[in-house]
């Protein structure tokens, strides 16, 4: 496993990290505790999570069963560098009106609280803000991200869905309090999403925020598997989604077969040349599908090959304006 720096910090993660969101849902517990202990035997120390993870009345599911695992011991909350997020709702009713999703300094402050206790840790080192809120001013928020750092709570702090704008504006509101600021940026990023490359990333670059791109295969449309659905197997809106990139994925799957690697392999290859990204998120169902994802880190693309996929996947031309302008 490779490793790097998340963003300006000197906290050392590995090139891939573990996303966790089907934990609890799509996977049992039985089969998530096999997965994180592959990550670690395989090298991976970064771990991401959310409160909400579980879903609905399920919200904390998640986190619930990474704490479990956590409490066999054996070193495991020690060798990871573990992310969760804040902002959505959690369905407690005790919380009446402010329970709905934000960041206000009452949520930030309860929430951290019951995920550390789901999680049956005393500290997060990335806390997370998994989303804008549009609501709650700067002030607000770091003086509540402030505090959970300063009681030893959380470590670092980021963010995930941010535009350009607004991690330049909170990066601005944290250098006037002389505090570090946000350190990451969760966002969606793949080759057939590449908007981000307009704004966010050359942004995150400048502040020295490292991106960590979720959904780096664009909901499985890039892991080779869509073209390979019988038909009446997906529902309308992936069958959807796959007729209408067809004649691209077709392109890209044949690039793959002349490489000799699998397509989810080529997709989190090509996430990784970017000098802006920390760590794509591997969001793994099961065991198997995580041994595949270890491959990634060790395929290198030439020039030739990433100018042919260029041709399949057409970004936005590079970073703005210059993209679209003179």
């Amino acid at each position: 496993m490779e490793y790097t720096v998340l963003g300006r910090t000197g906290l050392k993660v590995s090139r891939l990290c573990l996303g966790t969101m089907n934990f609890g849902v799509d996977t049992e517990e039985k089969e998530a505790f096999r997965i994180m202990d592959m990550a670690l035997d395989a090298g991976i120390n970064f771990f991401d999570t959310a409160n909400v993870y579980g879903w609905g009345e399920n919200a904390g599911r998640t986190e619930e069963i990474i704490g479990r695992w956590f409490a066999q011991g054996g070193g495991r909350r020690e060798r990871v560098v573990l992310a969760t997020k804040v902002y959505g709702e959690m369905h407690n009713p005790i919380e009446g009106p402010n329970n709905t999703p934000g960041l206000s300094a009452f949520k930030i402050r309860r929430h951290l609280e019951d995920s550390l206790r789901r999680l049956q840790t005393d500290h997060i080192e990335l806390y997370q803000m998994h989303h804008v809120d549009w609501n709650v001013s700067w002030a607000e928020i770091w003086g509540a991200f402030e505090v959970a750092v300063q009681q030893g709570k959380a470590g670092y702090i980021g963010a995930s869905n941010f535009p350009g704008w607004k991690l330049m504006e909170a990066q601005k509101e944290a250098e006037s309090r002389h505090f570090l600021g946000l350190v990451s940026e969760q966002h969606k990023y793949n080759l057939n999403c590449r908007l981000p490359e307009l704004e966010v990333l050359p942004a995150a670059k400048h502040l020295g925020i490292g991106v960590i791109p979720w959904s780096p295969l664009d909901g499985g449309l890039l892991g080779g598997n869509a073209l390979r659905m019988q038909p009446g197997t997906r529902s309308g809106r992936e069958a959807g989604r796959i007729e209408k990139y067809r004649n691209q994925l077709i392109k890209f799957s044949e690039l793959c077969q002349e490489l000799g690697e699998r397509e989810d392999t080529v997709a989190l290859a090509w996430i990784l040349v970017n000098p802006a990204v920390t760590a794509p998120i591997i969001g793994c169902r099961t065991a198997e599908q995580f041994e595949q994802s270890l491959r990634s880190v060790e395929v290198i693309l030439d020039e030739g090959t990433l100018k042919r996929l260029d041709e399949i996947f057409p970004g936005p031309g590079g970073r703005a304006p210059e993209a679209y302008a003179w």
